[in-house]
């Protein structure tokens, strides 16, 4: 019954989309160009612990860890130990500024077997600034900043399955309540929610080796829209689409492997194409310069839930990119705005990690692509992850920087004792 409602999901979209791709080549000449979806508070989608950044940025289907709140808390039901606290440093944009950085605490505990709490805290310090008039007097030094505070509740609902709920406080303050054209300006503030699920079954045997396959799914900021100003105009929040696949492959009693893919899509409306000042309507009417009018695309201004939804098929699809045989595609636009995190990581002796990683996004659609390594140490009581990126197409604001995490396994202390 689910493999037919999942096929009957796929079918209606993809014919919506193809429905509305009737467009001659003649139509998108001078509408090459990039379509990328922007939202408020990005930061919320950077990956803040340095196991993820090693694979990739991909963790909503990996082995439980104590940054399982970022990626899907789900996970935290499957984890072995009682108690976990860790720690993360990102440095951010290192070769243009020293005091710009990403900050990240995440905690859980297990209260038995089917019940876990977890919090975590996100921290975004933007730097020192100047803000000056347009004659280039000095107003006042401000520090921009950004947080996320997270609480989590992850519970078992099945043997091989369980599922989470998380709550988000949002906060933005990057104007330090100046006036901004005119308008009165102020933190923005919101709260938003997490759903996830996580599948995890540890007693497949392939080849004669023993594995384990996990699968996630995570919905991340669901939430209202937010303002700086006072302004009736609000932005969406980066409500994001998560779900991937891993598989560790234990080759014997002191090496293991995990391969892991991730996919994400951004449940937020994609810009439509609107026609140009002088351009002729179908009724014959001549578009002012006042005027916005849709010509390809969908209207992006929405509620929260109706966007969860035409967010898979609003894309106009007329970049030179999407059109083939001379008619556009919505549906190949749609497709170009998910992007894919993969990474394989080595355990030997569960002490010690190497990981390889790869991300990958459509060139319209921000052209980021890179690749990741990464390395782990792990003890009984404490572990230490670090992580680098190394671009491949544009510039990357963590390119040539080293991050790190710290790992207190609260619960390994029992086994140091003993």
């Amino acid at each position: 019954m689910i493999k037919k409602a999942i096929l009957g999901f796929l079918f209606v979209t993809g014919s919506v989309l193809l429905m509305n791709a009737q467009v001659t080549q003649n139509d998108v000449v001078g509408r090459d160009a990039p379509n990328t979806i922007t939202t408020t508070v990005p930061f919320l989608l950077i990956a803040p612990d340095t196991r993820a950044g090693g694979l990739g940025d991909a963790g909503v289907a990996t082995t439980p860890d104590v940054n399982s709140m970022h990626w899907n808390a789900a996970k935290y039901s499957f984890i072995q130990n009682d108690v976990g606290v860790s720690i993360s440093y990102t440095p951010w944009l290192r070769q243009l500024v020293s005091d710009m950085n990403l900050a990240y605490v995440s905690g859980y505990k297990r209260f038995n077997k089917e019940n876990v709490l977890s919090a975590s805290l996100l921290y975004f310090d933007l730097g020192s600034i100047q803000f000056r008039d347009i004659n280039n007097a000095l107003l006042r030094d401000f520090t921009p900043h950004e947080f996320a505070v997270d609480m989590a509740y992850s519970r078992l609902l099945g043997e091989k399955f369980s599922g989470s709920v998380a709550m988000r406080f949002i906060y933005s303050n990057l104007t330090g309540g100046i006036e901004v054209q005119g308008e009165e300006s102020f933190p923005a503030k919101t709260v938003a929610a997490d759903v996830g699920f996580y599948y995890h079954n540890d007693e497949l045997e392939l080849g004669g080796m023993q594995g384990t396959f996990m699968w996630g799914l995570n919905i991340s900021n669901i939430g209202a829209k937010i303002s700086y100003t006072t302004n009736e105009y609000r932005d969406f929040l980066p409500t994001n689409f998560r779900t991937g696949v891993g598989y560790v492959m234990k080759i014997d009693d002191h090496n293991e492997f995990m391969f892991t893919v991730d996919v994400n899509k951004l449940l937020v409306p994609t810009p439509p194409v609107y026609y140009n000042a002088g351009d002729t309507l179908p009724n014959g009417d001549i578009v002012l310069p006042s005027d916005e009018i849709i010509k390809y695309g969908k209207d992006p201004n929405v509620s929260i839930a109706s966007a969860l939804f035409t967010s898979w098929a609003d894309a106009p699809g007329v970049a030179t990119a999407f059109v083939k045989d001379g008619q556009a595609s919505p549906f190949r636009e749609e497709l170009a705005e998910f992007t894919i995190s993969t990474g394989v990581e080595y355990w030997y002796d569960k002490h010690f990690a190497l990981r390889l990683g790869y991300f990958h996004e459509h060139e319209y659609k921000g052209n980021r692509k890179y690749f990741t390594i990464g390395a782990g140490l792990k003890m009984n009581v404490f572990g230490l992850d670090f992580a680098y990126l190394i671009p491949t197409t544009q510039a990357n604001p963590l390119q040539n920087t080293l991050r790190f995490t710290l790992i207190f396994d609260i619960g390994g202390l029992s086994e140091e004792k003993s």
